[in-house]
């Protein structure tokens, strides 16, 4: 059942979360138009960006990368008028988010950064948590809309802020993982049943949600995608890059994106970045 005069939504990038999202908002009301590169058997698939452009007055943007996301803007951007709010959900490099918020401004619609956190779970449960970057009173406006598909929503900065706190964040991660899928090497290759590291993270400082989350996975070998290689290595990249900028080392993070890169050259790219633990694996 529709809200009263509910807000039209459209959704760009109908991959692991985007998807979700869409049939959250749905199921919260919304009236959602999709968009995406490949056409999907999803309801209100409309034939353009424009054509979502013309139909919805918020856009959120689900994109693998910065040149993704301001191909869609500039697609759009003779589309947009006041009444839009743009709402980049995508994780690219700070200059491209502010090279997008560039280009909505000078149509006087409206931009918010608000990359996010979660697992494809997280996504169908509505309890992602998003990073927003922006004018506070942008924000404000999407907030409605953004909690549907959200357990949290965290002010930054500026348009940019968000994007760094998201490669930041994701740095951990990988780099998390890969020491992860080591210590699984260590304690198998000596002859322990590997729940017995469950047991241990479960009471040691280094456990966390994350551990908790990928530990199981690796031990099935398991590597159905939740966020992929490919996906977590870009974003190393952009770390990489943004370290480089700095005149950082940043030796543990150069040494994943190594392992990263190598796995995607055997194949397992589209795979969940946890797979990095395959290569102690053999055949499994």
């Amino acid at each position: 059942m529709f809200q009263e005069n509910p807000a039209k939504v459209g959704i760009i990038g109908l991959g692991i979360i985007g998807s979700r999202v869409a049939e959250v908002l749905r199921n919260d009301g919304y009236h959602v138009y999709v968009w995406n590169r490949s056409p999907k058997p999803e309801p209100n698939f409309v034939a353009s960006p424009e054509e979502l452009a013309q139909l919805s007055d918020v856009i959120q943007i689900f994109v693998s990368n910065g040149e993704a996301l301001l191909e869609v803007i500039d697609r759009m951007k003779d589309r947009l008028t006041k009444k839009h709010l743009v709402i980049s959900s995508a994780t690219v490099d700070p200059d491209s988010s502010k090279k997008a918020a560039e280009i909505v401004a000078a149509t006087e619609a409206s931009f918010l950064e608000a990359p996010f956190t979660g697992s494809k779970v997280a996504a169908e449960k509505g309890a992602l948590v998003y990073y927003a970057g922006g004018d506070p009173k942008v924000l404000e406006r999407a907030r409605r809309m953004l909690e549907a598909s959200a357990k949290e929503i965290l002010y930054v900065g500026e348009i940019g802020d968000a994007a760094v706190i998201k490669i930041a964040t994701n740095m951990i991660s990988a780099t998390t993982v890969e020491v992860l899928a080591e210590a699984l090497a260590v304690t198998t290759a000596a002859g322990i049943d590997p729940d017995r590291l469950i047991d241990a993270l479960e009471h040691n400082g280094c456990g966390s949600p994350l551990t908790a989350m990928k530990l199981p996975t690796m031990i099935a070998a398991d590597y159905d995608p939740h966020f992929s290689m490919k996906n977590m290595f870009k974003d190393a990249q952009f770390a990489l890059n943004l370290a480089n900028r700095h005149r950082l080392d940043v030796p543990a993070l150069s040494t994943t994106a190594s392992v990263m890169f190598k796995a995607i050259q055997k194949g397992w790219g589209d795979s969940d970045f946890s797979a990095v633990a395959k290569n102690y694996q053999g055949d499994r």
